[in-house]
């Protein structure tokens, strides 16, 4: 049975089995110590996408080189964010694993390289990994006993294998990990801005009626008869008679002259203001709680 890289079978695997949440990434550990032999690099599932197996990175522990472990021999432990190889307890044991490449095709060969590997211990109690990572922490594995060439003595081969003859490596046993997500609600506040109303600015001409009063100047010639003083007396008779000159006079007036200019009255300042309001709201919000009943001792 063809092997295939989590993301490949399914590039929408987050959602679909871990609920959002990824295992690549995760540090592992040896057994269950606190020695750290690496991270997950990605998960194998086979053709009816069960998990088979978790490809570990060993970084510095083995230098760049990449092992596979049955997924019934690792434990996830949720609170550390961490995963336990139970089944992988040792440096010579990890060296003796054949080295896994990106882009190789994991055939029936390869794996029985692998399961040889870990075939010398015999697994009472598996810790396997359920579907929708991530899990509770469950069994730990039984102290190893050596045997002889399980696959043999079963009577194994290419053609009849299934990965359900061999559980201790792969049965995935739902018993053991089970979840419960507690969940509440909370007050999101989210503003959306609309437009609340629309203000037109223009001008307009009014008329008003004005008066003005304008003091205007005229001319005017003044002719007036006296008599003199000397009037009755006898004047010089060679004083001839002749016709005079006759003497003008110009006269101006001032005319009233009215014409209307445009002139600067005032200015008008335009902007907008923010004014802030204080919105309150109440809702009713719920909230889970885990409810435990327990029975017996």
């Amino acid at each position: 049975m063809l092997l295939y890289k989590i993301e490949d079978f399914n590039p929408n695997y987050r959602e679909a089995a871990f609920n959002g949440e990824d295992i690549k990434g995760l540090d592992i550990y040896a057994g269950n110590t606190d020695e750290k032999i690496g991270s997950i690099d990605t998960a194998l599932v086979d053709e009816t996408g069960r998990f088979r197996y978790f490809v570990v990175d060993t970084g510095f522990w083995i230098f760049g080189k990449k092992v596979l472990v049955p997924v019934a021999l690792c434990r996830v432990d949720v609170g550390a964010e961490r995963i336990y190889a139970t089944g992988l307890k040792s440096k010579d044991q990890a060296e003796r694993l054949p080295r896994y490449e990106d882009g190789m095709v994991v055939d029936y060969d390869y794996e029985e390289q692998v399961r040889g590997v870990y075939r010398t211990l015999t697994v009472e109690g598996s810790a396997p990994v359920e579907a929708s990572l991530p899990l509770e922490a469950s069994a730990p594995v039984s102290m190893p006993r050596p045997v002889s060439n399980q696959a043999s003595a079963a009577g194994y081969d290419r053609n009849t294998y299934t990965y359900e003859q061999e559980p201790q490596l792969y049965q995935m046993n739902e018993r053991e990990h089970h979840k419960f997500r507690l969940y509440e609600e909370r007050l999101v506040a989210e503003k959306s801005r609309h437009k609340a109303g629309e203000v037109a600015i223009g001008k307009r001409v009014e008329t008003d009626t004005a008066r003005i009063s304008i003091p205007t100047e005229k001319e005017r010639v003044v002719i007036e008869s006296v008599t003199p003083g000397k009037a009755g007396a006898p004047v010089n008779r060679d004083t001839p008679f002749k016709q005079e000159k006759v003497m003008r006079m110009e006269v101006y007036e001032e005319t009233a002259d009215v014409k209307k200019e445009a002139f600067v009255r005032e200015e008008v300042n335009i902007r907008k203001e923010v004014e802030t309001e204080i919105v309150e709201a109440t809702e009713t919000l719920r909230r889970e709680e885990l409810d435990v009943k327990r029975e017996g001792r």
